[in-house]
């Protein structure tokens, strides 16, 4: 075989092979960008959510739930105001109490501590429909926080009350009794 023959078949053999890393290459990045067991491609990771339920501890036996299944888009990653989704919470003591149910107006989550408002659409509790309120989660694992924009009044007193804005979580969840999950925020100005 002559010297030309074998340089040309190594350039063939060069090329072919980088054909095939680069199909490799292609074909894995496509899949990357695939939704698990679907041709469909992944959907950008939404800008932030605060999701889950739980029950708040408290030492006099009160029995007290939040549940919340709120969402920020990623196309409005930079409009924290246009979160949706729902929350509902319910307070009980010795058979008395109320329940408010809602749909979330805003959401701002950082690491892993979310404020969300909402307006209430439903409640057993006279004069709360249509009230704006508040909440702060602090996702903590195993040892949830929250707290709410009614901490030292009720729902009923709250007038005006601005898009997501809450108190300190100063509540603590009882222990089996559920969970918070907070996506983190990250918003471009943020890097």
């Amino acid at each position: 075989m002559s010297r030309n023959a074998s340089a040309s078949t190594r350039l063939r053999v060069a090329a072919g092979a980088a054909v095939l890393i680069t199909v490799a290459c292609t074909a894995s990045a496509a899949a990357f960008d695939r939704s698990p067991g679907t041709d469909s491609p992944r959907a950008p990771r939404e800008a932030a959510a605060l999701t889950g339920s739980a029950k708040l501890s408290r030492t006099l036996g009160d029995d007290i739930t939040f549940t919340f299944d709120a969402h920020l888009a990623a196309e409005h990653r930079m409009e924290p105001a246009k979160a949706t989704g729902t929350f509902r919470f319910s307070h009980y003591l010795n058979g008395e109490g109320a329940w408010a149910k809602g749909r979330i107006d805003c959401l701002v989550t950082g690491g892993k501590v979310a404020v969300a408002t909402g307006v209430i659409t439903g409640s057993d509790l006279p004069g709360t429909k249509g009230k704006r309120v508040g909440f702060t989660v602090h996702d903590m694992g195993r040892h949830d926080r929250l707290g709410y924009s009614w901490a030292v009044s009720n729902p009923v007193e709250t007038r005006n009350l601005p898009k997501c804005v809450s108190s300190a979580p100063f509540e603590r969840v009882k222990n089996g009794t559920g969970d918070f999950r907070v996506l983190p925020w990250q918003p471009d100005f943020v890097g």
